[in-house]
């Protein structure tokens, strides 16, 4: 029987790696975006806010509603979805804290409990896309390391609360080649010249290597991986800077 697959965030970098790999091994990728456009490595695209599921009771129940009639079973659940709102402490908006925490925390476990008794039924996988930014962080990155510590905490706990039922895990990436990252670059080439520098692998991880990192994770379906946090690095956090 073929496997099915939703991934949140697919019109992302790594969203679009990973609907292409999962469809190359065979499974059936449902995707979803805020974003309208549409990718090919999709069998069922939905447009789909995740913010809005979050805090729009009536928005919720109508994709509740298209879920459960479109999406019968589910063998993986890949929480990728994120937003990076950067700003200092005294910069920071309610509104985008909330927005950080509403599509890169709860979203995520809405999406679980939502899907929870279908993966339940095949043994599945939830896969969440976590950052190095939940250990290591820089000035204003504050709402957006918060969510990612918080969202590779919620991995363990969902873990630990699902005993066998669906095996729970977190994938943390460091510099990945993505628009976000360059972005959070202002796309200034030489400051990412230098990033690649400061990994012993001498490069910047790129969305396909997440994509290999959550195909293994899916495979293992009566593998021990149970509430792990999978750092995809390139080495550099153990890298210490000194003078």
């Amino acid at each position: 029987m073929q496997k099915n697959v939703l991934i949140t965030g697919v019109l992302g970098g790594i969203g679009s790696a990973l609907a292409t790999a999962f469809r190359e091994e065979g499974y059936y990728v449902y995707g979803v975006d805020r974003k309208e456009d549409h990718i090919q490595s999709c069998n069922r695209f939905f447009h789909f806010d995740i913010h809005k599921f979050v805090k729009d009771v009536d928005y919720r129940l109508r994709f509740t509603s298209i879920f459960d009639e479109v999406i019968p079973r589910l063998d993986v659940l890949i929480n990728n979805a994120a937003v990076q709102i950067l700003g200092s402490l005294h910069e920071i908006k309610l509104e985008d804290w909330q927005e950080t925490l509403n599509v890169n925390l709860t979203g995520p476990l809405m999406m679980s409990k939502l899907f929870l008794s279908r993966l339940e039924n095949s043994n599945g996988s939830i896969i969440n896309i976590g950052s190095i930014h939940q250990q290591l962080t820089k000035p204003k990155f504050i709402s957006y390391a918060t969510s990612k510590g918080a969202l590779v905490s919620l991995t363990k706990a969902m873990a630990v609360d699902l005993e066998g039922k669906v095996r729970v895990n977190a994938i943390s990436p460091a510099a990945i080649e993505t628009a976000m990252l360059r972005a959070g670059f202002d796309n200034n080439e030489s400051a990412i010249d230098e990033l690649r520098n400061l990994h012993p692998v001498k490069r910047i991880g790129y969305p396909a290597d997440v994509a290999k990192l959550a195909l293994f994770l899916a495979s293992e379906n009566t593998g021990f991986l149970h509430g792990a946090n999978l750092s995809l690095d390139g080495g550099i956090s153990s890298v210490l800077k000194d003078l």
